[in-house]
């Protein structure tokens, strides 16, 4: 997100009483915008330079919960950007993965290996042999 969008962005949040910063520890380019939540987590959304939209929801540094990647939200405008992180409920769980079809019927286990045969030469030393200098 470019700096000039995350202003405006945060801008926007806080006509709306949103507690929200400009997030700049982030990188040199990438900018991110943080948003405080009442209950003592913080959200902080788009900062990691890749396309799309998603957050990260911390509480005391520790990553709590996610907002996944919101769908074609590269090539949104500050406005549309205010109104979704505004509107997000961080309370919500994650939406369920698709269930696994298996494609094949799990296979069957491979028989143990033989052990190896046993050797006529001499025995192998213990690792504290080696390190007394025992032969």
């Amino acid at each position: 997100m470019e700096e000039s969008v995350a202003e405006d962005v945060v801008q926007r949040l806080r006509e709306q009483r949103i507690f929200a910063h400009v997030n700049r520890r982030v990188g040199v380019y990438n900018v991110g915008i943080r948003v405080v939540i009442p209950d003592g987590r913080e959200a902080i959304w788009d900062n990691d330079g890749a396309a799309g939209l998603e957050a990260m929801v911390l509480r005391d540094g520790v990553l709590v919960g996610f907002v996944p990647q919101i769908p074609d939200s590269d090539d949104l405008d500050a406005e549309a950007v205010a109104a979704i992180i505004a509107a997000a409920d961080y309370d919500a769980p994650p939406p369920p993965s698709p269930a696994a079809s298996p494609t094949t019927a799990p296979a069957t286990p491979a028989p143990p290996a033989a052990p190896p045969p046993a050797s006529t030469t001499a025995p192998r030393r213990k690792w504290t042999d080696r390190l007394r200098g025992r032969s």
